[in-house]
């Protein structure tokens, strides 16, 4: 297996995972955030709390609980041995954040029967999404699989002149 970047990237997909179950804890458990009560913090932004029941965005909202169980348990094992494999250290840094992330939202819907978001994006009457630091951290972890995949971060190939 290799080894390329395999302890930092644990870590990294560790703090993806405990910063949003902290943040869960404390607006969720702590402050008890009143469900669908949103407070402005910018013209575009808000904060507040709902549950989503479905997988991103609210897709599959109306699936049973266990068959998103299960589809979230196949794309873990997916990911994990894509990164237990992964050959850069920019993979495996951006499969550990997903993972992190998928696992916080997965314990979510054991803790709460769905995904505590809580970030709302909007401009005037247009809602964008609402989302959480799981989230966050899965869309920054395909970012950088996005830039691994256009060659960033990697050596360039030697010139065969």
């Amino acid at each position: 297996m290799n080894r390329n970047g395999l302890r930092l990237s644990l870590l990294l997909g560790l703090l993806a995972f405990a910063l949003d179950r902290a943040h869960k804890y404390v607006q969720v458990e702590l402050l008890h955030w009143p469900v669908s009560e949103f407070r402005p913090v910018m013209p575009f932004f808000d904060i507040g709390l709902v549950f989503n029941t479905g997988i991103s965005y609210g897709l599959l909202g109306s699936v049973p609980l266990w068959v998103i169980a299960l589809l979230v348990a196949v794309a873990m094992i997916a990911l994990a041995i894509w990164w237990a494999r992964a050959p850069s250290r920019l993979v495996r840094a951006g499969l550990a954040l997903c993972i992190g992330g998928a696992l916080s939202n997965a314990l979510d819907r054991a803790i709460y029967g769905a995904v505590a978001d809580f970030f709302w994006l909007h401009w005037g009457d247009v809602s964008f999404f609402v989302f959480n630091l799981a989230d966050a951290s899965i869309s920054l972890g395909v970012l950088l699989l996005i830039l691994d995949f256009l060659g960033i971060g990697r050596a360039p190939a030697p010139n065969p002149a």
